[in-house]
């Protein structure tokens, strides 16, 4: 089996033994890391490490997985995009400002790599919250653009498209 296909198995693995959903819509969360690698895949410039950590990319922040278990299961490269994908922010670091400056100064020194995984990260996300929460998405596109200034080393085609649904959002909201 690829490390691909493990790494899916692996994820999907992680996010049911906590029972997690995605938020607004109730689907099992590995829909999620899917729909992130599907936006990845077509512009990897490391295809086999980088489709295999977007699919593991919350499994360390969302599940009791480890990044030495990351490490051990898929190898150092896996588990160095893993990491740089995961916000190292916790509840005791303050509101929820003052920890995503600590997650964006953390993306700030990822790999292209890392933020090209983000940027799909912020593309699906974005798509779901827009759609189900009207009030929250304000902060977390607020948040996101704020994001995209140190996500410019991303692929530029995914670095585009979360720019346009940024600004389109920022556009619509103002009218």
């Amino acid at each position: 089996m690829s490390i691909v296909n493990q790494a899916s198995y692996f994820a999907a693995g992680a996010h049911a033994a906590v029972g997690q959903k995605r938020k607004y819509t109730g689907e099992d969360y590995i829909h999620h890391p899917a729909r992130v690698v599907a936006l990845v895949r077509p512009v990897a410039r490391k295809l086999t490490t980088m489709t295999a950590a977007a699919w593991l990319h919350d499994v360390v922040e969302d599940t009791k997985v480890t990044i030495e278990q990351i490490e051990q299961h898929f190898g150092e490269e896996v588990a160095a995009l893993v990491e740089q994908l995961t916000d190292p922010s916790v509840p005791s670091d303050g509101n929820r400002a003052s920890r995503r400056a600590i997650d964006r100064e953390h993306t700030s020194r990822a790999s292209p790599e890392a933020k090209t995984i983000k940027l799909a990260d912020v593309i699906d996300n974005a798509s779901s919250i827009m759609l189900a929460d009207a009030s929250f998405a304000k902060v977390y596109m607020t948040e996101k653009r704020e994001l995209l200034k140190v996500l410019t080393e991303g692929h530029p085609v995914l670095f585009a498209k979360a720019k346009e649904m940024v600004d389109d959002y920022f556009e619509e909201t103002s009218l």
